[in-house]
């Protein structure tokens, strides 16, 4: 067989590339430094996985419903992508369980990986577009500045660079969270986020959020922080009535 042929790409044609990655990249830079996130945190449990992000590479939270652990993490993620100097954060990683409410499987989803995974991410998408707007959250997805990624093809990533954010971690298995723990690159940091009390994952007994939280708790890098407080609730006060309910028909 002889040697394949290729086609040589005429100068104008790579210029016209190199112009449109140009004003990509442009574009980009102007959105991240644009991006304008103030937030105040209402209680020192707050303020605790704050700081514990800053100072860690590794946090590790679970909180009472309402308590504002995902708003935070994904303001504080803003935040980081926007200090880019050096250029150490490109991106924000966004990983979730799957795992349906117990007796609500909503069955074969059509379409695209991404419009697969658009109904259990959503929740993520409804805080950032509370802190920058729709229209810039639909911005930062086109140019990659968000990713969305199953836990199903962690395996493998070797995750450089990026804020990488762990949702419903009580849903997650040890197995899993130990697969999702080890993708961490160089210049990233990691936020496991989740509640103890919502196990949907079928057998309750492989939920990974408590034993993480219990095994690395003290140790260097790693930050564990709980917002279990009824006064750490700020989303609607009623919710602190409804979990004191539960809490008590959990004890009878």
């Amino acid at each position: 067989m002889g040697r394949r042929k290729f086609k040589e790409i005429p100068e104008e044609d790579l210029q016209e590339l190199e112009n449109f990655l140009e004003r990509s990249n442009k574009e980009e830079s102007v959105l991240v430094r644009t991006l304008n996130v103030n937030i105040k945190c209402k209680t020192e449990n707050q303020k605790k996985l704050i700081n514990s992000i800053k100072q860690n590479e590794i946090t590790i939270c679970s909180g009472l419903p309402g308590t504002g652990k995902t708003f935070l993490s994904c303001a504080q993620a803003l935040k980081l992508l926007k200090s880019k100097n050096p250029a150490k954060y490109k991106r924000i990683v966004l990983i979730k369980s799957v795992t349906t409410l117990k007796n609500e499987e909503i069955g074969f989803l059509k379409g695209s990986l991404e419009e697969k995974m658009e109904p259990y991410i959503d929740s993520f998408m409804d805080n950032f577009r509370k802190l920058i707007g729709k229209s810039r959250t639909s911005r930062l997805r086109s140019f990659g500045l968000i990713e969305v990624l199953p836990i199903a093809f962690a395996r493998g990533r070797s995750i450089d660079n990026s804020i990488i954010i762990i949702d419903e971690a009580q849903n997650i298995s040890m197995d899993n969270i130990r697969t999702l723990m080890t993708r961490i690159g160089n210049d990233s940091k990691m936020i496991i986020l989740g509640d103890v009390k919502q196990k949907d994952i079928k057998n309750k007994n492989d939920s990974a959020l408590e034993v993480v939280i219990d095994k690395f708790k003290g140790i260097d890098n790693f930050g564990c922080v709980e917002l279990r407080d009824p006064n750490d609730v700020v989303r609607n006060p009623i919710i602190r009535i409804i979990e004191s309910i539960f809490e008590k028909l959990e004890r009878e």
